[in-house]
C-alpha cells in the first residue's frame, strides 16, 4: 500500500466534491471458475483499490460525508478460515493502513444504507460490473438488478476519473515496475521465437515472467502471427519462417498498475524487405506521437498526425494514392490503421473505462466523431500533467475489411 496519508487525501477530495450523501464502493468478490471452493485468481477493484487501498475480497468501504467519516464493511476471519490460509490480518489492521478508523461487520451495512435513504442522502456509487457484486447491491438499496446501474452517480463518476487520471509519482513508480516486466516479458519472446514453435510456448513463457515478478498479467496477452486480427487470444498457431509476430502484453505491478507494450517482430529474426517498410512507418509513426505528446495538445490530434505518417508512407509504396491530407481527412487510412493511438494507463490497462469512455477521453466541447477508424479513439482530450497514456499505432492487412 501507498502511505496512509494518500488514501486519506483522495477520500477527502471526495467529500468536498460532492458535499453530502454516502459513497458506496463495493470491492470485489472470488468468483468461482468450476465449482464454489475453487475460484478464479482474485482481482480487487480498481477505485476500490484507489480510494481504500486493501486487497481483500468481500469488502465494501463506505465514505460519510455528512458524519466525515470513512468505514470498511467486512467479515474478520474465523478459526475456520484460519485452518485452511493460516493465520491472516484483520480487516482492521489493514484498514488503518489506508487510514482508516472504523470498520463494521458486512451485515451491518444495509441498515447503514437504509438509514441514509430514509433521511433523504444520496448514496453515490460507480457503474458495476460483476453480477454478484449487483445482486448484494440490488438487495441493500431496494433495486431490481437489471437497474442498479440506471443509478449511478455522474458527479462521483466524473470526481473519481478527474483523480485517477493525474498519476503522482508513486503511482508512476509502480507503472514503471509493470513496464520493466513487461519489457522482459517482450524481449524474452523475441529470443525464444522461431520457426516450428507454436505460439502457445511463447505465451505460456510471458505470462510465467508476470506471474514470477509480480500478481500477473494486465490482460490475456495477444502473442499471435496473425496479428491483423487485433483482439486475437488465440495460440494454437505453428511459427514459419518469413511469419511476423504480434505481442501485445503487459503486467501488473504489485500494487495492480498496469503496462500495456505492443512490439512485431519476424519469427526467424530477418524483416524481409517488405517488412520493414512497413514496420518502419509504424516506428516514425510512434516517435512522431510521442515527441508530439504535450500538455494542452488534443489526443485525437495526436492520432490524427500518426494516421498521416501512415498515409504518407503507404503511399510511397504504392498502398494509397491521392492527396495525404484530403485521406485521413475522408478516413481512407482506417483501411489499415482502424483503431485509436493508444489509451489512458493507470490501475486498469484501459484506465477506467468501465466508468465510462466517453467520461474519460471526451468532454462537452470534444466530442467522439461518428467516422470509421476515428470513433475509436479512446481518448480525444487535452492531455494534461500527470496523465498517462500508451502510443501504439499499426499497420494491419484485413482481407475482409479490404474487401469490404
Amino acid at each position: 500500500m501507498f502511505d496512509k496519508k494518500i488514501y486519506t487525501d483522495r477520500r477527502n477530495k471526495l467529500k468536498k466534491q460532492l458535499k453530502s450523501g454516502l459513497i458506496l464502493f463495493p470491492g470485489n468478490e472470488e468468483p468461482a471458475m468450476n465449482y464454489t471452493a475453487n475460484t478464479y485468481t482474485f482481482r480487487q477493484d480498481s477505485s476500490f483499490l484507489y480510494f481504500f487501498g486493501v486487497d481483500q475480497a468481500d469488502l465494501f468501504g463506505v465514505i460519510d460525508i455528512d458524519n466525515d467519516e470513512d468505514i470498511i464493511y467486512g467479515n474478520e476471519f474465523d478459526i475456520y478460515d484460519i485452518i485452511w490460509m493460516g493465520q491472516q490480518t484483520t480487516i482492521r489492521d489493514k484498514a488503518a493502513k489506508a487510514g482508516i478508523k472504523k470498520t463494521e461487520p458486512l451485515k451491518d451495512l444495509s441498515a447503514k444504507l437504509n438509514d441514509a435513504l430514509r433521511r433523504g442522502l444520496k448514496i453515490h456509487y460507480l457503474p458495476q460490473y460483476r453480477y454478484k457484486v449487483i445482486n448484494q447491491m440490488s438487495e441493500m438499496l431496494g433495486i431490481q438488478p437489471g437497474s442498479v446501474n440506471n443509478y449511478t452517480s455522474s458527479i462521483l463518476i466524473e470526481a473519481v476519473i478527474a483523480q485517477r487520471s493525474k498519476k503522482i509519482k508513486e503511482e508512476i513508480s509502480e507503472i514503471e515496475y509493470a513496464l520493466d516486466i513487461a519489457y522482459d516479458m517482450h524481449t524474452t519472446a523475441m529470443k525464444m521465437a522461431e520457426p516450428g514453435m507454436v505460439e502457445q510456448e511463447i505465451a505460456g513463457a510471458i505470462e510465467g515472467i508476470a506471474l514470477s515478478m509480480g500478481p500477473g498479467v494486465s490482460f490475456p496477452p495477444i502473442v499471435s502471427i496473425h496479428g491483423e486480427i487485433l483482439h486475437n487470444h488465440s495460440h494454437s498457431n505453428k511459427m514459419r519462417r518469413g511469419d511476423l509476430m504480434v505481442n501485445d502484453s503487459g503486467a501488473e505491478s504489485y500494487l495492480h498498475y498496469a503496462s500495456d507494450i505492443t512490439r512485431t517482430f519476424p519469427v526467424d529474426g530477418v524483416f524481409t524487405n517488405k517488412q520493414k517498410e512497413v514496420y518502419e512507418i509504424v516506428l516514425k509513426a510512434q516517435l512522431d506521437s510521442i515527441k508530439a505528446m504535450k500538455p494542452g495538445r488534443k489526443f485525437r490530434d495526436v492520432h490524427l498526425l500518426a494516421a498521416r505518417t501512415i498515409a504518407v508512407g503507404l503511399k510511397e509504396l504504392g498502398l494509397m494514392k491521392g492527396d495525404t491530407d484530403e485521406a485521413v481527412k475522408a478516413g481512407a487510412h482506417a483501411m489499415f490503421f482502424p483503431h485509436g493511438l493508444g489509451h489512458m494507463l493507470g490501475l486498469d490497462v484501459h484506465d477506467m473505462e468501465g466508468l465510462g469512455e466517453d467520461y474519460v477521453g471526451y468532454t462537452e466541447k470534444v466530442k467522439r466523431s461518428e467516422q470509421f477508424g476515428l470513433a475509436y479513439v479512446r481518448m480525444g482530450k487535452e492531455l494534461e500533467p500527470g496523465y498517462v497514456l500508451t502510443v501504439e499505432p499499426g499497420i494491419y492487412f484485413m482481407p475482409e475489411l479490404i474487401d469490404f
